[in-house]
């Protein structure tokens, strides 16, 4: 048997009772100015090889992309554009696979197709491939050192142990780094892989877990998951920068207004100044402290659930189609646009996808199991009685079954746990994914009735 998730992986192969972990832990860089200058164009190069790849693909024929022919593409232009000569051979050879793999991914229905990868748009990185070429050496408590191809020595914080030296073996090692600058520094990603035993079957109780809005998880069983520090506007929607606190919220605001007088001021087609690149950065540095604080959230809530529970339920939600704009066309204009819009921005900060690639790896870590069920008419029907009946969600929150011999009343998340635990109970569950990632139904398939 063998299982793969996303993020941390988990693959689990034959009967052995050992199960193969490769996951990545991200250590600080610091760099001096040349070698500050050595990765940069690195990394521009990397995405330049990126843009070629995408602009040879689209002119190829269908039947000449292939792998070989892509490959005698890049050592030419390696060959002819001297810029390109700055990134290793197995980097430029890394970008190859991982643009075919976004493919696959498109192709598969897991991700969006590959596109041109701007200069301030994209993050920067350099792919390491061979664990072999980093010979990683601790050279102090808290620094380490790690070679980095035509760079050279370079030193990271050593905040967490690594699998070298003698701790190395074939069953415990580093197979591959990367190189990353984004809003939150220089770092080094190591690929670690390691074997441990296989988690025996968890013997915890089953929940139905219905990801929403106004209440982040809500369980079956009554005990639901909040963020607990996020207040509410006045419309009882969550606030934008809920991770943010009152002083991050003041900063935030007057860097805003700062861009946009910025921009007020700049003439049409000018080159955008430095200054207002500082503030777009300083911008994105808040943001970023705002993604971390929800993600250290989603990390923390999903490992309890993955150690209380055996078997959790979740539904089957295609968020890109969730998300679309109300705005329509000039002929058929949209209504409640500005308020479908402040939903859609709801959905995609809670980031409902990323918690449940959480619990599904997690899930498969401590022994236990996720489903997922058709999500229609989850929120509409009554837990109780299991009749639909118009407007019995009477807003956002609130759930009144309007039967006249029901009359239940509770939470409007928790009638929808309950009922998605019911249908994997009646035996609606779509895939089983035991530790592995749910791969996302094909466009052309409708989704399965409730019941």
């Amino acid at each position: 048997m063998a299982t793969l998730t996303n993020c941390r992986m988990v693959i689990a192969v034959g009967e052995l009772g050992w199960v193969k972990r490769q996951f990545g832990h991200r250590a600080r860089l610091a760099l001096s100015a040349a070698e500050h200058l050595l990765i940069d164009e690195q990394a521009h190069a990397a995405r330049t090889v990126w843009n070629c790849l995408h602009a040879w693909w689209q002119m190829m024929p269908k039947d000449k992309r292939t792998l070989a022919n892509a490959d005698a593409a890049i050592r030419q232009a390696r060959k002819e554009i001297d810029f390109l000569a700055v990134l290793p051979a197995q980097a430029a050879q890394a970008v190859l696979k991982t643009y075919f793999q976004a493919w696959k991914n498109c192709w598969d229905g897991r991700a969006e197709a590959p596109n041109f990868k701007g200069r301030f748009r994209s993050v920067m990185s350099v792919d390491i491939p061979q664990g072999r070429d980093l010979q990683i050496k601790r050279v102090h408590r808290r620094w380490g050192m790690a070679n980095t191809p035509k760079v050279g020595r370079v030193r990271f914080h050593w905040t967490k142990d690594l699998p070298v030296g003698k701790k190395a073996n074939a069953e415990n090692r580093i197979t591959g780094a990367r190189l990353v600058k984004d809003h939150l520094g220089r770092h080094i990603a190591f690929r670690v892989q390691s074997f441990e035993a296989r988690p025996a079957s968890h013997q915890g109780a089953h929940v139905g877990i219905d990801a929403g809005v106004n209440l982040p998880l809500a369980l079956s069983d009554g005990n639901h998951q909040d963020h607990g520090r996020a207040p509410r506007l006045p419309d009882g929607s969550a606030d934008r920068d809920k991770w943010l606190n009152t002083e991050e919220k003041g900063k935030l605001l007057c860097l805003a207004r700062r861009a946009a007088r910025r921009t007020t001021h700049r003439k049409p087609g000018e080159r955008t100044s430095r200054r207002l690149h500082r503030t777009y950065d300083q911008i994105r540095g808040l943001r970023a402290k705002a993604t971390r604080r929800h993600q250290d959230w989603q990390h923390k809530t999903t490992t309890a659930l993955a150690r209380k529970y055996g078997v959790m339920v979740v539904e089957a939600l295609t968020i890109t189609n969730m998300v679309k704009s109300a705005r329509g066309t000039i002929a058929e204009p949209g209504t409640d646009v500005a308020q479908k819009s402040g939903l859609n921005r709801s959905i995609s900060q809670e980031a409902w996808g990323r918690t449940v690639t959480m619990l599904t790896y997690k899930a498969g870590r401590y022994g236990g199991t996720l489903h997922k069920v058709p999500a229609p008419n989850t929120s509409r029907r009554c837990c109780a009685c299991g009749f639909i009946t118009p407007g019995s969600r009477e807003d956002q929150a609130t759930f009144v079954c309007k039967t006249p011999d029901c009359g239940w009343s509770g939470n409007a998340d928790h009638n929808a746990a309950r009922n998605i635990l019911h249908l994997y109970r009646m035996g609606h569950a779509l895939i089983p994914a035991a530790g592995r990632a749910v791969v996302r139904r094909d466009k052309r398939v409708k989704p399965a009735t409730a019941r």
